[in-house]
């Protein structure tokens, strides 16, 4: 259900109080029962009259909800109806959003509330509403207050201690986009187009030249548009070396997944660390995926190749195949990585659909040598960067999208869940450069 779609459900609503599967979703809790101070009809009235936003409406349903108990389950439901949700989904949201409360002994609103919101944004599909996409340009902001803070002051200098466009005013804009972790090449590719641009668009300053630098950046990021189409279920192999945060990236991605109502394999292929395996079955567990190992020493291929023999005959939706993330520059690494992709196309042709790479934006420079390697031993299609809130080095996506010619799918934000969001070029040149959200 898209964003206007749900605003015509919600001032369309029934003034009539969940019934069926919805009522069924709001069984006793241990929070205990809350008197519920609105009724069915001022119920209805308060989210027509509310800002038609998800935010809004969500705000209205949780009116004089502390904690998770009896009113928070009834008015979920209400609000679930109101967007006519169909009672077996709803009854399935609630039931799912209940039992993770419960595995993470959430009690209190303030502990939960951003995660609900979440989860129905993308089981409504909505997350690309307008206030979701500000929610997401907060919190890129928040991310790259680091890489800003050190970028953005050279930048602001830079414009204001140049009057023109002079050569030294281009060799100084290089030796600053060397200095963010963009590398030397791409720098001086991104100077060379800008130089272009002022010329041909009649930039003579340097102030006038930040909404072309803004655009340039985006540009960056604009990849081959590529196939999307699988032949379900989807297998997606994740690569990357050890430390980069992948196992909780494959748990969030899943977790997307889930909320999105896919049913997720996840196969445990990195065979060589007990504790990876362990890890992963733990956030396989957490997020509601499914998951399939062999344990420690196992043939990681015939790990792969099982998974997907499972994944086509048990009929998921995704199959995430998690692989070892030993030194990049181990050739026998990059062998195994062959072998998975082998055995995974004789078993399920067109498969791998997806490689994504996970590189920590905290290594800089040496993130783009293991784009590199990857991206030439194993094949990437796509790249997931994380760890992008912790870092004053987030100019390496820049590096990363100039020089590899790959798209960043995500950007990891924070250790929530939630914190895995979806990447956007114009947010994220603007949160960069300081600019305003727009």
């Amino acid at each position: 259900m898209g964003f206007f779609s749900a605003v015509r459900k919600i001032f369309g609503a029934s003034d009539t109080a969940p019934t069926g599967a919805q009522a069924a979703a709001a069984p006793e809790h241990a929070g205990g029962a809350a008197a519920d101070s609105m009724g069915d009809d001022e119920l209805v009235l308060a989210l027509r009259g509310a800002e038609p936003k998800l935010s809004a409406w969500l705000d209205v349903a949780l009116q004089g909800v502390s904690e998770a108990g009896d009113l928070l389950w009834r008015r979920l439901a209400f609000l679930l109806k109101a967007l006519e949700t169909p009672d077996e989904e709803a009854q399935a949201f609630a039931d799912d959003f209940r039992n993770w409360l419960a595995r993470m002994d959430y009690r209190y609103l303030e502990d939960f509330r951003s995660e609900l919101q979440y989860r129905l944004a993308l089981a409504l599909d909505m997350e690309d509403e307008e206030d979701e996409r500000d929610r997401l340009f907060l919190k890129l902001n928040e991310g790259l207050a680091r890489t800003r803070a050190q970028f953005g002051k050279g930048l602001n200098a830079l414009l204001a201690g140049h009057s023109s466009l002079s050569p030294q005013f281009w060799e100084e804009m290089e030796e600053l986009f060397i200095m963010a972790d963009m590398g030397a090449e791409p720098a001086l590719d991104l100077v060379k187009k800008l130089r272009e641009r002022a010329g041909t668009e009649g930039v003579s300053s340097p102030a006038e030249l930040l909404p072309v630098l803004q655009d340039e950046v985006e540009r960056l990021f604009r990849a081959p548009r590529r196939i999307s189409a699988v032949n379900p279920p989807e297998v997606v192999l994740m690569v990357g070396v050890n430390g980069v945060g992948k196992t909780t990236t494959i748990a969030k991605l899943a977790y997307r997944a889930r909320m999105q109502g896919k049913r997720v394999l996840i196969a445990a292929a990195d065979t060589f660390r007990a504790a990876a395996v362990e890890q992963l079955q733990v956030w396989a567990e957490r997020v509601g995926a499914d998951f399939h190992a062999k344990g420690t020493g196992a043939d990681p291929a015939a790990v792969a190749y099982e998974a997907v023999e499972k994944a086509v005959a048990g009929g998921y939706d995704l199959l995430f195949v998690d692989t070892a993330g030993r030194l990049h520059t181990k050739h026998n690494l990059m062998e195994e990585l062959h072998k998975i992709r082998n055995v995974i196309a004789r078993k399920h042709p067109g498969a791998p659909h997806r490689s994504i790479l996970v590189i920590d934006a905290t290594t800089g420079q040496n993130a783009l040598q293991q784009t590199k390697m990857f991206k030439e031993t194993s094949g990437v299609d796509e790249v997931i960067l994380t760890k992008l809130d912790g870092t004053a080095k987030g100019g390496v996506a820049l590096a990363v999208a100039a020089g590899f010619d790959l798209p960043i799918t995500y950007v990891g934000l924070g250790e929530k869940m939630e914190d895995l969001r979806p990447f956007d070029a114009h947010d994220f040149a603007r949160a960069l450069l300081g600019r305003e959200a727009g």
